[in-house]
């Protein structure tokens, strides 16, 4: 049997979308900016694809002289679309996932995580050298035993 025209229909329309699905179009080339950071641009690609035809009979049917072959009509469509989500800034000692839509507290919040526990540690570590400062200052002055 030969080949029907949807199938002719639906692989040129699939090898279409198959040469436009590239990793680089989800991960980006990479930019790099003067001062030597990296910026990778990451998005979110959605495809879509709908083929659909049928054959037609013309009014009176077939003429009895074997099989005849019936008019076909079809179509096909597909739709791409592209968001950015984030971009990757890779630096001097550091990489940073910059998103889109800053407005995402959960996202804001996740950032500041690093700044925290660096603040953290800062105060820590200078009530521990205070103690230990004043330890010092009561053994130099004195024990305060009765």
């Amino acid at each position: 049997m030969s080949d029907h025209p949807i199938e002719g229909l639906m692989t040129t329309a699939m090898q279409s979308i198959k040469e436009m699905v590239d990793v680089n179009t989800i991960v980006g080339d990479a930019v790099q900016a003067p001062d030597g950071t990296v910026i990778i641009p990451i998005s979110k690609v959605s495809f879509g694809f709908a083929a659909g035809g049928g054959d037609y009979s013309t009014e009176g049917g077939a003429s009895g002289e074997g099989e005849k072959k019936l008019p076909f009509a079809g179509g096909s469509g597909a739709g791409v679309s592209i968001n950015p989500v984030a971009f990757m800034v890779c630096g001097q000692n550091h990489i940073k996932l910059l998103p889109v839509n800053v407005n995402s507290s959960v996202e804001k919040i996740l950032d500041m995580v690093p700044d925290l526990i660096e603040k953290a540690n800062e105060v820590l570590k200078e009530k521990m050298s205070r103690k230990e400062e004043n330890g010092r200052k009561k053994d130099h002055n004195g024990s305060i035993d009765g």
